[in-house]
């Protein structure tokens, strides 16, 4: 991949970051209402004039944008109204939670989506391929917090096999068996959705190489069947599917605001639905802009590995 190219991919994400950041903050001073730290019935005016000076809420908005976007330039995100922390620090305590708990649900979904595809897409309209294209088809359109409930009154509350929320049982943190028990009913939910989708796009992809004309010269020639498929066929195949991986990141980090709530996952996403409801802004301006970074970082990555798939990419790059 030529150095140009990647110094290209960064200003643009530099550009869409500043997007986002304007676009958020915009959006944010829009909504209906105020910090809630302002709404306490038992605050006086001088105590909630006091209050509003120090968060910096009596500046105008332009001025509030300003110190906004110098402190983004300074790496400043501001300070948390309800945490009063830097916005960072309160981020990277939460930050790890949710890279486990979306990674894991990344690894799962590779793991079984892509060979199921596959085998899907190699056998068309075998009982296997139906079966699980309406599996797949019933998981993208159940609502991840249902599914998220019937696990729990399965698992938890039925069969009691499995922890109903939370990442570790009280007085076991830090034990490995119980924090792996903890994530396997989020990871489950998380990763239902992405691996529905991405099952879908590998089938379509493995049919549609195994369609093209070289693999039926590679049969001619009477390349065996396991050659044809891993060689001739996976590899061609991959491409779109890496493009299905890379659009699943931010599915995994929207989905993981309710799944981290439902399950009482101390991740990002729980803490940007407390950020919301707080009406905390600069929390809401940090958590947004983390995570459209690695949203555009991760698909930067997606793009790095086209040429290792496919080398016709780095030609045409």
């Amino acid at each position: 991949m030529p150095v140009p190219y990647i110094l290209r991919r960064l200003w643009h994400a530099l550009i869409v970051l500043a997007v986002v950041c304007v676009v958020t903050f915009i959006v944010v001073r829009l909504a209906p209402g105020g910090p809630s730290l302002l709404a306490d019935p038992n605050l006086g005016t001088v105590e909630r004039a006091a209050i509003a000076e120090r968060l910096g809420l009596n500046d105008s908005v332009p001025e509030q944008f300003a110190k906004f976007a110098a402190g983004v330039v300074r790496g400043d995100l501001g300070t948390s109204f309800l945490y009063g922390t830097p916005t960072l620090q309160v981020i990277g305590q939460r930050l790890p939670n949710t890279l486990l708990l979306a990674g894991t649900a990344l690894l799962v979904t590779v793991l079984v989506a892509v060979p199921l595809g596959l085998m899907c897409g190699l056998r068309p309209n075998s009982l296997l391929d139906r079966l699980l294209s309406t599996v797949s088809l019933v998981f993208v359109a159940v609502p991840v917090f249902w599914f998220a409930l019937m696990l729990i009154i399965l698992f938890a509350v039925v069969l009691r096999v499995l922890p109903a929320g939370g990442m570790n049982a009280p007085g076991m943190e830090g034990n490995l068996l119980d924090s792996l028990r903890h994530l396997i009913l989020p990871t489950l939910v998380l990763a239902s959705a992405t691996i529905a989708e991405v099952l879908r796009y590998t089938r379509s992809s493995a049919r549609t190489a195994a369609m093209q004309d070289y693999v039926r010269t590679a049969k001619a020639k009477g390349v065996g069947p396991l050659r044809l498929q891993y060689k001739h066929i996976l590899k061609n195949a991959l491409l779109p599917v890496l493009t299905a991986i890379g659009l699943q990141l931010p599915r995994l980090v929207g989905g993981a605001a309710v799944t981290e709530t439902i399950f009482a996952w101390p991740g990002m996403g729980r803490l940007s639905v407390e950020a919301a409801l707080g009406r905390d802004y600069p929390l809401i301006l940090a958590i947004t802009l983390v995570v459209a970074l690695a949203v555009v970082l991760f698909n930067l990555l997606v793009d790095l590995l086209y040429p290792v798939v496919d080398p016709r990419v780095r030609t045409e790059a």
